[in-house]
């Protein structure tokens, strides 16, 4: 089971972590700190956990932080524990979006690792500045788009990779919720309340909450750069300021002399749907099937033979998927687990920094790259739906 780490990694120091957000009633910060600590590489020490400094501390304390160390604010923090002799090497950002670029912003330039929720930011300036911040720091900058850490998502880029798919021409990605069917950001949700306010959460609704998700996971696993797309976005909630639906076409960029075409379906008011991410990838030789809601299993099917099912850790599971495992098969692992393996493989990154080593390229983690493409992606989504669905380039 790769993912416990080698006797190199087990014998180096748990990562000293700081928390920015994620204090009492964050749903996002429990998650965080559940993945940071599974494979025991990371320790919670420090935070700023809430916007205000009375509501911080006593978040802090809660989780048993040593009072001095729960801060009032992010900058705050950042500056005294870069001063301080055993101070964070590393802090999670699971603020609202629009707080991400200036939080991000203290720690980078002071050589402390990011590990950020997505997406990036909450403009496509602050992308592309923060972009520039982190090319210029030491220090690393990790994104978590959690998906891309699932043992058999891992497998199906692998196969592309490989060739099992032959050229790639179609990828079909979805992701429908329910829960904002309703106007309940009227009537008190906090998770609700911010992801639909544009001066928290963006330009996007559901294509930046969940849209870049699935964007992301069906570019990590085929391969491909998208070219252009056109996107038709509704608010349907009377009211709401930001979609909560959206259809979008893509185009991507030419590979292996062919240029696949794409769809993405994201909503938030699609009654019966919880978390239904799923991606298809189709090529000349085959198609692959993954469902976040039966994350070990992956569908494979080459052209005129009889679909396969392929288990985590099962037959026909690859290294790929093995190097990311913790139990054998037939147990299974979700979305706890592929969270903590994003963790889990920043960790590899940092600890290769603490020895002055090149990170072993095995180690897979989204960065701020990724981030800029999500935002590129929401500014398209946005650009294009205001022009009734015209193809836009990103």
């Amino acid at each position: 089971m790769a993912i416990e780490g080698s006797t190199t990694e087990a014998r180096q120091p748990r990562i000293r972590l700081g928390m920015v957000g994620g204090g009492a009633g964050a749903f996002i910060g429990a998650v965080h700190r559940i993945a940071a600590r599974l494979d025991d590489h990371f320790e919670l020490v420090a935070g700023a956990l809430s916007s205000t400094p009375e509501k911080s501390v006593a978040s802090g304390r809660e989780l048993g932080l040593d009072p001095s160390r729960c801060y009032g604010s992010f900058k705050e923090m950042a500056i005294r524990e870069a001063k301080l002799k055993n101070g964070i090497e590393a802090v999670a950002i699971v603020t609202p979006n629009h707080v991400h670029y200036e939080a991000a912003k203290e720690f980078l330039k002071r050589g402390i690792h990011v590990i950020c929720d997505k997406p990036l930011t909450s403009t496509l300036g602050d992308a592309k500045k923060l972009k520039k911040l982190a090319g210029e720091s030491e220090a690393l900058f990790v994104l978590t788009h959690n998906y891309t850490g699932y043992p058999m998502v891992r497998q199906a880029r692998q196969m592309v990779m490989n060739g099992d798919l032959g050229t790639i021409r179609l990828v079909q990605m979805e992701y429908p919720q329910d829960w904002l069917t309703e106007a309940v950001e009227q009537s008190g949700s906090k998770q609700a309340e911010w992801r639909t306010d544009p001066a928290r959460s963006g330009a996007g609704g559901s294509t930046g909450d969940i849209g870049t998700h699935a964007y992301n996971l069906g570019c990590f696993v085929s391969g491909l750069e998208l070219e252009e797309l056109s996107a038709d976005l509704d608010s349907f909630v009377p009211g709401r300021k930001l979609d909560d639906n959206a259809h979008v076409m893509m185009r991507f960029k030419e590979k292996d002399g062919a240029r696949a075409k794409g769809m993405l379906w994201c909503s938030q008011v699609a009654p019966g749907h919880e978390n239904g991410l799923k991606v298809r990838v189709y090529g000349t030789k085959g198609g692959i099937e993954w469902v976040q809601a039966d994350p070990n299993y992956l569908w494979y099917t080459p052209f005129g033979e009889p679909k396969r099912l392929l288990t985590r850790g099962g037959a026909g599971s690859d290294a790929a998927a093995a190097r990311v495992s913790r139990i054998p098969s037939g147990h299974p692992e979700g979305y706890l687990e592929g969270f903590a393996n994003i963790y889990t493989e920043a960790a590899r990154a940092i600890f290769a920094r603490r020895k002055g080593e090149e990170v072993d390229p095995a180690v897979i983690y989204p960065t701020v790259d990724d981030g800029v493409k999500g935002m590129l992606f929401v500014d398209a989504c946005v650009q294009s739906s205001k022009k009734n669905g015209a193809w836009v380039k990103v």
